[in-house]
């Protein structure tokens, strides 16, 4: 029997910010699909924006104390059982009982608390793993604190543990002094350029670098970039010196929640056997939206934080030369404000061509890649991205920028050859993303290619089995 704790600071349906909580929601559900042989559990804060359907279900089961550097803090260990899988929250209203799940200036606190608080709960929850998993910098600290602190405790003393990079732009950097406050650290051992220093600070993420068994990123594409300046964010050094015990492994969807021959969410359900369902999606979406009902026109739709990762300054560039081609675009998201405004007023000076759904709405998300042809994702980097996976299920067809998990799912339509299942550009320039654009609405206008093109999406398979798989293989390779 494999047994694998999953340490996440969000997780779907119970608390979500990002892709990293679908992966913790999703991914041990594909682990233990057909294999009795493992079992897999999850912990992750009692947060306070835990809906309360969900919390009805989770049960107090007990309580014992945490230490952070001089202080003795209250954790309440609760548990539930959600489709197959065991979750366990570490409760503390000081720490997660409050409005959103980060941003506060105690972050370094209440991360390092949940760290130790993983550890110290691990005899007291029916459930001793053979691997820990650590997902971003959130739980960084936890391969750090059983390398130094935990080393002589039996119960650690054959526990391996695998860290996710999800994304390496956010790494919980803090001043140095919380080591000491925070973990009890010797600083003349520890605070050093090959362990936890980084530019005079304190690293979380670099903690679950350095100290993990094995580490992973969410595509195999992202695996190598990082490993470069530019996309290493200072970290590239400290990756290469451990290229070997680095892997990229793709993330995958959950294909019952996106299905849209059975989404509830959606206006019509359809597959690749029915398209015209897919029509009937898109004037149903355009009238919702109060677009004009039109079927030869193309739907170009960015469902999207709206930030400069995400490419929205390629859009900003040409937008203007985006809108005067015959197409709608609808925007959903929220981000950044000058990129908020960018869009609401493209909605006001082009009214009929541009709905600009400036918030996050998973309802009308899955509307949009139902009633959409094309997904604009022009990102900078792209560790891996899930829209473009959820698009292609959809048959929505995606233009992405060729880096990260893009350049992995998306290979870009070849009229000689018709191979491909998308549109894709190397280069990070707006006017190569505009030509992008220009030949996928001409492909568009192709009614039996854009057919075959559409249906070819629906067949690819980016659900978790084989992402499952080699993560299952990775586990093996540690325990053995």
């Amino acid at each position: 029997m494999l047994n694998v704790l999953m340490a996440v600071s969000e997780a779907a349906p119970f608390a979500k910010t990002g892709g990293l909580a679908d992966v913790a929601g999703s991914l041990p559900k594909a682990l233990i699909k057909g294999n009795e042989n493992v079992k897999v559990a999850v912990i992750m804060p009692f947060y306070k924006t835990i809906p309360q359907n969900l919390r009805d279900k989770i049960e107090h089961k007990k309580y014992i104390y945490v230490r952070v550097g001089w202080r003795n803090q209250y954790c309440g260990i609760m548990t539930c059982k959600y489709e197959n899988v065991d979750f366990y929250f570490i409760d503390n209203e000081y720490y997660f009982g409050r409005a959103g799940l980060y941003g506060y200036e105690d972050d370094a606190e209440r991360f390092a608390y949940f760290c130790r608080a993983v550890l110290e709960a691990i005899p007291h929850i029916d459930f001793t793993p053979d691997i820990i998993h650590c997902h971003d910098w959130q739980t960084g600290m936890i391969p750090f604190l059983m390398k130094t602190q935990y080393q002589n405790n039996p119960i650690f003393k054959d526990i391996k543990t695998v860290f996710t990079i999800h994304n390496l732009k956010y790494q919980g950097i803090f001043p140095k002094s919380i080591l000491h406050d925070l973990f009890s650290i010797d600083l003349d051992e520890y605070f050093t350029d090959d362990k936890l220093e980084f530019n005079g600070n304190a690293n979380f993420m670099k903690a679950g670098i350095v100290y993990s068994d094995k580490i992973t990123t969410v595509s195999p594409t992202y695996a190598g970039e990082i490993q470069y300046p530019f996309f290493g964010e200072g970290l590239h050094g400290i990756l290469n010196a451990r290229k070997n015990s680095l892997y990229g492994i793709l993330n995958g969807i959950d294909y019952d929640e996106y299905n849209p021959s059975i989404d509830s969410h959606i206006f019509y359900k359809y597959n690749n056997s029915n398209l015209d369902f897919k029509n009937q999606n898109k004037l149903k979406l355009q009238e919702s939206l109060n677009l004009p009902k039109r079927i030869d026109v193309p739907i170009v739709s960015i469902i999207s934080r709206l930030v400069s990762q995400k490419g929205i300054d390629l859009i900003k560039c040409v937008l203007h030369k985006i809108l005067q081609l015959d197409v709608q675009m609808v925007i959903l998201g929220t981000g950044d404000k000058h990129y908020e405004s960018l869009f609401k007023n493209a909605a006001y000076n082009y009214r009929g061509k541009v709905s600009a759904n400036i918030m996050f709405d998973d309802d009308l998300a899955h509307k949009v890649y139902a009633g959409s042809d094309l997904l604009l994702m022009p990102s900078l980097f792209e560790p891996c991205g899930l829209g473009q996976i959820i698009s292609l299920r959809y048959g929505c067809i995606p233009i992405v920028r060729e880096t990260g998990g893009l350049k992995d799912t998306v290979t870009s339509f070849n009229e000689i050859t018709r191979e491909g299942n998308g549109f894709s550009f190397t280069n990070y320039n707006a006017h190569d993303m505009l030509y992008t654009i220009e030949r996928a609405i001409k492909i568009y206008k192709d009614d039996k290619t854009w057919a075959m093109l559409v249906k070819r999406a629906m067949e690819c398979d980016y659900s978790w089995n084989a992402s499952a798989r080699r993560y299952l293989e990775l586990y093996d390779e540690l325990i053995q």
